[in-house]
């Protein structure tokens, strides 16, 4: 897989644009309000982790700060070829599903060591109901292996306007939350991480998300 290219000018023009649109149409069908914007680096690059309930936490989650982040999209999605400059202007790269996990987690460790901020949902895929569900430790182990923190999301109301099986978007509340960074465990001297680091700092964050949804629902009504 290849390592996904740093932003041009036009790519970062395009991404900022198409954020306008977001809020926009985020005003027309309801309201979004995002609490803890201060916990978000303005510089340098980190994991962003949210709660997954609904398609349109894509789009959501770029509400969080300014800057242009990356996003993983699966493969299908860029199979209309004329399309891939588009998605690949607005920061998502490819993950092959069918290949070991590994490809996807070295194309994410490239992102990150390039110095771009990368989103990873840590379910791995659209969940329903208000548990969130045992996490993957690829986020945590991202974090582990490049040195960045991690800053969980609670996402509360994108579930309800647009439901697993839904086309449309229904009019409603939506609040995002976000957590203090979680800092990544210290390597070893030889830079490898240990897997009871990364599995403590999926617990952790594991527990942190969960109390970040719960607000976040509770403040979308």
């Amino acid at each position: 897989m290849a390592v996904p290219d740093l932003p041009r000018r036009r790519d970062v023009a395009l991404y900022r644009f198409v954020r306008v649109l977001i809020l926009v149409v985020a005003k027309l069908f309801g309201r979004v309000k995002v609490i803890g914007k201060e916990h978000v680096p303005e510089k340098g690059a980190f994991i962003l982790a949210p709660v997954h309930r609904s398609n349109i936490d894509f789009a959501l989650v770029s509400l969080v700060t300014t800057r242009r982040m990356r996003y993983m999209g699966k493969d299908s999605i860029f199979k209309y070829k004329f399309l891939n400059p588009f998605f690949h202007s607005l920061g998502a790269f490819p993950v092959h599903r069918g290949t070991a996990d590994r490809e996807a987690l070295r194309t994410s460790i490239a992102v990150i060591e390039s110095g771009q901020p990368l989103v990873m949902f840590p379910e791995g895929t659209r969940q329903a109901g208000p548990l969130v569900q045992e996490l993957f430790d690829g986020t945590a182990y991202v974090a582990a292996k490049t040195g960045v923190p991690i800053i969980p999301v609670g996402i509360g109301g994108s579930e309800r306007a647009m439901p697993k099986g839904s086309k449309f978007i229904h009019p409603g509340k939506i609040v995002i939350v976000i957590g203090e960074p979680l800092d990544p465990p210290a390597a070893s001297e030889k830079g490898s991480t240990s897997r009871r680091g990364v599995k403590q700092l999926t617990d952790q964050l594991h527990a942190e998300i969960q109390k970040l949804f719960d607000d976040a629902r509770t403040r979308a009504g």
